[in-house]
Order: structure tokens, then C-alpha cells, then sequence
């Protein structure tokens, strides 16, 4: 018996020293960044504080957390005069951005207007510790809408034809569009179109009311809101194109940007295009109010994401 036992120890120092030799054991976590991501990454998701931006960021969510990434959500933060400090201090991590719009807020002297210039010059000026990832096709873009009622009075087609009338109307917008180059400060210097006055309103269901029942004569209406079908609304042409292209674009931090991330992310973005935004949209405004994880879900099954 005591042959045996020792022979037991034996084998048994024998096995550790191997193992500690070859470090293989099965249950030992691999601590190494290979960079292919994996169940280890987290990262933070946020959105702004309108429907689609809540939706394209459950969107990645979705996306990354099949890929075994974890998640927190930061959604309905504000405006990017809110957010962008967090995504700077490293609170947020990933947010879906609009690269015309970003360019200016980062650079108010940017005057690159096609997508493919707006993407490259946006790639310049971003803070050290961001990176933008594919920008998509889809664009949703900034826009002066008018009701079909007021196109048809004064015969409009473009924000020019209106600039007539500015004086006698009041102008709708998120505040920031107060202040913002492309918002009423462009449209003056672009348009010669001082508007009576502004009225702040909260972007969405609450601008589309104040349009309809007269509070306002123009609006800022983002180009994909289903409101705008809807509601047979008039989107003026920006023949001057105040309004640069802008494009669905991840803004990430680049310690989150790994290679799980960037596939994920860039994967979405090669699916998505300016129609398929605007049925997403239209699946959003559904009549019984869908959840943003539900329209997300059933649009990344269908693209097998």
C-alpha cells in the first residue's frame, strides 16, 4: 500500500510540474489583448435624445452584444452640445453620429459639403482620443419644412423661395439650432432669410404638431422623419447647401475600437441606406409604438447580424 501511494504522489508532482511548465490548464483565462474582441469587452452605448438616434444605437448594441461584447446603455442624452464632452472624457464610448453636422460642431469654418469630402475632413479635426468607423450610405439630413398649405401660398420649392418671407414667419427647431452654423445663423448669411422670430421646440412629435397647427411657419425637420410622409409635409431644396451631407457614422473611442468592434459596426453601416433608414423610421411611427430593441431586433434578423 505504501508502494502505491507513493507511486500516486509521484504521478501526481509529476502532472503539476508540466502543467506549470506548459501553462495548460484548461480553466486558466487567456489575459492576452489579441485584439478580436471577445465576452471580455464592455463598452458604453449612447444616443441623443431623438427617436432614430435611440434607435441606430440599439441597433449596435444589439450587433455588438452578438458578438459578445457587453453593453451598458446611455440612451436620450441631450443634444451634442451635452454629450460630446462625455464621449471626449471617455463616460460615453459609442454614440451613432451624422458626419456633416459633427464636422461643423468640431470645426464651425468647415465648408466641405459632399460625403465623401465631409468624411475625410471629419477624420481630421476629431479630439485625439475618438475615431469615426464606416460611415454608411443612409444620410438624414437637417432640412427647413414647410406644410403643403404654406408651399402652395407662396409657391415654394427651396429654402430661396422662401427667404421672401421670412420676416412674417416664425422658425421651429431644437434650441441649439439657434445657434448652430448650419441652423439659423446659416441660414441668414446663406439665404438673406431673417426669420420673425424662434421658437424652441423639442425635435420630433412635438415640432411636427407646432408646423401642422400653425405655431410655427417653417421647421427644422430631420430628412427621414416618417412624420414628413405622414404628414404630406414639404421639404425645401438647399440649393446653396447649407446644409452639408450627413452621413450615419459610429463615433467611437479608439480604446474601444477593436477588431470585434470595427466588423460589428462597419457590418451595419455597409447595410445601411438612406431608404432602409426611412423604413425604419416608418416601423418606429407604427400605430402600436414598437420598442426601439424590438424594431432593432427584427432589422438585424433580417440582414443576419
Amino acid at each position: 500500500m505504501k508502494r502505491v501511494l507513493a507511486g500516486v504522489a509521484t504521478a501526481v508532482a509529476a502532472a503539476l510540474t508540466l502543467t506549470a511548465c506548459g501553462n495548460s490548464d484548461p480553466l486558466a483565462e487567456d489575459d492576452s489583448d489579441s485584439g478580436s474582441g471577445g465576452s471580455s469587452e464592455t463598452i458604453s452605448v449612447g444616443s441623443a435624445n431623438f427617436p432614430e438616434s435611440q434607435l441606430l444605437a440599439e441597433i449596435y448594441a444589439q450587433a455588438l452584444e452578438a458578438k459578445g461584447v457587453t453593453v451598458s446603455r446611455e440612451f436620450d442624452l441631450g443634444s451634442r452640445e451635452k454629450y460630446f464632452d462625455g464621449l471626449k472624457d471617455g463616460s460615453i464610448d459609442l454614440i451613432p453620429e451624422y458626419t456633416g453636422v459633427l464636422l461643423q460642431f468640431i470645426n464651425k469654418e468647415a465648408e466641405e459639403t459632399s460625403p465623401d469630402e465631409v468624411y475625410a475632413a471629419l477624420q481630421k479635426v476629431l479630439p485625439a482620443n475618438l475615431t469615426v468607423l464606416d460611415k454608411a450610405a443612409a444620410e438624414d439630413k437637417d432640412a427647413v419644412v414647410v406644410t403643403k398649405e404654406t408651399a402652395d401660398k407662396w409657391s415654394l420649392k427651396s429654402i430661396e423661395d422662401l427667404a421672401p418671407h421670412c420676416a412674417e414667419s416664425v422658425f421651429g427647431a431644437a434650441p441649439e439650432f439657434k445657434t448652430r452654423p448650419d441652423g439659423i445663423p446659416g441660414i441668414e448669411a446663406t439665404y438673406n432669410c431673417t426669420f420673425k422670430s424662434f421658437s424652441s421646440l423639442e425635435p420630433g412629435a412635438i415640432t411636427t404638431k407646432a408646423l401642422l397647427d400653425g405655431t410655427v411657419q417653417a421647421a427644422d425637420i430631420f430628412t427621414t422623419d416618417a412624420a414628413i410622409e405622414a404628414n404630406g409635409l414639404v421639404v425645401l431644396e438647399d440649393p446653396k447647401n447649407n446644409f452639408a451631407a450627413q452621413n450615419v457614422v459610429p463615433l467611437v473611442n479608439k480604446d474601444k475600437a477593436s477588431d470585434t468592434v470595427k466588423e460589428a459596426l462597419n457590418a451595419i453601416s455597409a447595410k445601411l441606406d438612406t431608404d432602409t433608414l426611412l423604413d425604419l423610421n416608418a416601423r418606429l411611427n407604427a400605430p402600436d409604438k414598437p420598442d426601439y430593441a424590438d424594431v432593432a431586433e427584427e432589422w438585424l434578423g433580417e440582414i443576419g447580424a
